[in-house]
């Protein structure tokens, strides 16, 4: 009589696989928005205002 090798983990071992990969990209990308919103971007103390004078405008109808 030979022994059967089951290397077959099943459906329940397959949920548990997925599951867990879920969770750790679930916990990676919380992990990666909280290290962004610790960043202090730098941002414009002032307005921006751009003059366009007349003379580079064409009207188009």
């Amino acid at each position: 009589m030979q022994l059967q090798r089951n290397t077959s983990t099943g459906k329940q071992g397959t949920l548990i696989r997925i599951s867990i990969k879920v969770l750790l990209i679930i916990f990676l990308f919380s992990i990666l928005m909280i290290l962004i919103d610790k960043i202090d971007f730098p941002y414009p103390n002032k307005k921006i205002e751009k003059i366009i004078s007349n003379e580079n405008l064409k009207v188009i109808k």
